[in-house]
């Protein structure tokens, strides 16, 4: 270009034009496809996870439990290769410090219970390990090392289980960060209940019942839906009651009708999402009907337990507003008696029966326990390696029994068994860390939403841990990985703040 004269000059440069005030559509160009195929990969694949881990018997062949470590392994590696991840409130990510360091800690104890050590510092740490390799292993003389695990290679197996369980519930907290997201997921876990409940009443009167593509064999008067044992599918459902309940909670914006108007409730209530809601109570009802018919003894208690709880916080809620709602306490109890009716009228044969004093005096789990309790005598500090209680119990067993023993029947003790004082303080300050401050901020929460959709989560772990205290389904691992969800997204939710 020339100026007047016939100079050359440059030619004007454009004006400047800062990325703020570009077009909102012109800003993620290049990042947004990517980062919303890997969040739907990974929010999908957990929904995927949730749906196809109870149908093979609830994942406890050896080949579905690879399948679930190989999902998470695969949607872990999906958020890490995610350029833009979606981002948690400053509150969430601080008070995720303690649980990190102490699943750090707890796998530290378990890889010391793998990893060879020279004798002399398993005969300081545990004797009892040192003195039963002297006892059983040939040739022990010659030995230079050994681990501080019986069965160092039923512990890896297990090391790498829980390693799955820990990534399903650090995708949820990272990844579902929506509240529609939490809904879905919700939605999806109550149909599944829901089917498990039918499919379970369904076998139950069938001439030649199975377990989906197993010919039943155990527990033939009692519904388990795909699973094997009536514990565990009583555990899997009432995990998922409290859900459906908070779902309709969260519909109908129960804790948003303080103050208003009988006509105002009456259209709230009846508005948009009214058949979903009750399609969802009804959903409540067969799964209760389901856990009665299971005729397990510790899940028609367990069933009464959250109806308690999740009422009483209810209750509890609008007591505490300045609002006199005496209308929804007389509801709610009307509501719980008819479920509970309901529920045991179905099923109260089975019930009393189950309940009867022939039945207890049957039963050998004050025998285990005394046992186990040996067990955690001698192996107080590391334990006998996580994964080896069903090879140990033999050991301790003093009434000869049909069968053999895999587990304690009591999640607390066999984890303590496994991992010693040490490790199993690690593991239930994780859980008790992420259940006990993630209420503690729900129940300051004044958002009705987010009020209505986390209560049922809180109410679901509690119920699990109280029937650990007879059964063990967290060594089930469809259970696992279902109570490892509705912790983590309880928990997120309770901090849950709109972008």
């Amino acid at each position: 270009m020339r100026d007047a004269q016939g100079r050359l000059i440059a030619p004007p440069s454009p004006p400047y034009i800062p990325p703020s005030s570009l077009p909102e559509r012109t800003l993620p160009a290049l990042a947004a496809p990517r980062d919303s195929v890997g969040s739907k990969i990974i929010e999908y694949g957990i929904i995927v996870l949730l749906i196809l881990s109870p149908l093979p018997a609830a994942s406890t062949e050896e080949w579905s439990i690879l399948a679930i470590e190989l999902l998470a392994a695969f949607l872990t590696a999906t958020y890490v290769l995610t350029s833009r991840r979606p981002r948690l409130n400053a509150k969430l990510e601080a008070r995720l410090v303690w649980p990190r360091r102490l699943l750090w800690g707890l796998f530290a104890v378990i890889g010391l219970q793998i990893v060879p050590l020279p004798p002399a510092i398993v005969r300081l740490v545990s004797p009892q390990a040192f003195a039963l390799r002297e006892a059983f292993a040939p040739r022990f003389g010659e030995l230079r090392s050994m681990s501080l695990s019986l069965v160092p290679s039923s512990t890896a197996r297990q090391a790498l289980l829980l390693l799955a369980y820990v990534l399903i519930g650090f995708l949820v907290v990272k990844t579902i960060t929506h509240k529609r997201q939490i809904e879905r997921l919700m939605t999806v876990l109550v149909i599944m209940g829901t089917l498990q409940a039918f499919y379970g009443l369904f076998e139950l009167y069938r001439k030649n019942p199975h377990v989906l593509f197993y010919k039943k064999i155990y527990n033939m008067n009692s519904a388990t839906g795909t699973f094997i044992n009536r514990n565990h599918f009583s555990g899997y459902l009432e995990l998922l009651i409290p859900i459906a309940l908070t779902l309709v909670i969260a519909r109908i914006d129960l804790f948003s009708l303080a103050g208003k108007r009988w006509a105002e409730r009456i259209t709230q209530i009846t508005g948009q999402g009214f058949a979903l809601n009750v399609l969802s109570l009804i959903g409540v009802v067969v799964m209760s009907i389901g856990i009665i018919l299971s005729q397990s003894r510790s899940g028609v208690f367990v069933l009464l337990f959250i109806f308690l709880l999740f009422f009483q916080l209810t209750v509890y809620h609008f007591s505490a507003s300045r609002y006199g709602q005496e209308w929804i306490k007389n509801f709610l109890k009307v509501a719980f008696v008819v479920i509970t009716v309901v529920a045991l009228y179905v099923g109260v044969e089975a019930t009393v029966g189950r309940f009867s004093d022939d039945n207890l005096l049957q039963e050998g789990r004050p025998q285990y326990w005394t046992a186990v309790l040996r067990m955690i005598g001698d192996f107080p500090i590391v334990g006998t390696g996580l994964g080896t209680f069903g090879s140990m119990y033999p050991v301790y067993e003093t009434v000869p029994m049909w069968g053999r023993l895999l587990h304690a029947h009591n999640d607390f003790l066999e984890f303590l068994s496994e991992l010693g004082g040490v490790g199993f303080v690690l593991l239930l300050g994780t859980v008790g860390f992420l259940a006990i401050d993630g209420f503690r901020t729900w129940s300051k929460r004044r958002h009705p939403g987010i009020k209505g959709l986390g209560m049922g989560g809180f109410v679901a772990v509690a119920a699990l841990l109280v029937h650990s205290l007879t059964d063990f389904n967290l060594q089930i691992p469809a259970n696992a990985v279902l109570f490892t969800v509705i912790l983590a997204l309880s928990f997120s939710t309770a901090y849950y703040r709109k972008a």
